[in-house]
């Protein structure tokens, strides 16, 4: 988890503390104290539950829990002659995190929708982007083919890149690829004829440097 708080950044699987671009070095007991703080904002941590997290079953006085939020307030830059920014002094209770902290999630990957592909056919073309792409005569199907010949889920075009497979999906009438039965995938190129039952379509393929610009292709 990642916990950004004023100008800090706090990274609880790396265990490490960022001042904006300048990590602040703390020791592991300190990181611990200031991750409970933080991750328990804005409930008051009693002493005796932070002496239970940071040294279960071992007895140690309550001047060296106080010597380490001393280390983390320094990290931290907090003067107790000018109050404390982050960490909040409950007296005679505990600690607590005093301020605004947002997690940091991840950007969810970028799908590619650029179109990759096309396949061709005398009823028309379609643009196939990245992913798994149906082909049959079903109405959930990306290439639909209108012919009794072609099974409802005939095949797969599977899009990666500058590579692309088909793959018969158990049809009755079969696949094949510039003539050849297709039973595996297999790698479809540029220019390939591809029958499925009595349909012919072709394969077209941009590859890469290409222009994007719409381009017209000639069976």
């Amino acid at each position: 988890m990642r916990l950004r708080f004023g100008e800090f950044t706090l990274d609880t699987d790396s265990r490490r503390l960022w001042q904006g671009d300048v990590e602040r070095h703390l020791s592991p007991k300190a990181f611990e104290l200031l991750r409970l703080i933080v991750e328990n904002r804005p409930r008051v941590l009693s002493k005796a539950e932070l002496h239970q997290q940071l040294w279960p079953s071992t007895f140690v006085s309550e001047a060296t829990l106080t010597s380490v939020v001393a280390e983390v307030r320094e990290a931290l830059g907090e003067k107790l002659s000018v109050g404390p920014r982050f960490i909040r002094t409950a007296h005679r209770v505990g600690y607590a995190f005093d301020g605004d902290a947002t997690e940091l999630r991840p950007n969810p990957p970028t799908i590619d929708l650029r179109p990759r592909c096309w396949i061709v056919w005398a009823a028309g073309e379609i643009a196939l982007c990245d992913g798994e792409h149906l082909v049959g005569r079903d109405s959930d199907v990306a290439v639909c083919l209108e012919s009794p010949t072609v099974s409802r889920h005939h095949a797969r075009i599977r899009v990666d890149g500058d590579v692309a497979t088909i793959e018969d999906l158990g049809s009755k009438n079969g696949t094949r690829v510039s003539g050849r039965p297709v039973g595996a995938p297999a790698r479809l190129n540029d220019g390939d004829r591809i029958q499925l039952g009595s349909v012919l379509i072709t394969f077209r393929r941009m590859l890469s440097g290409e222009a994007t610009e719409t381009q017209e292709f000639v069976l």
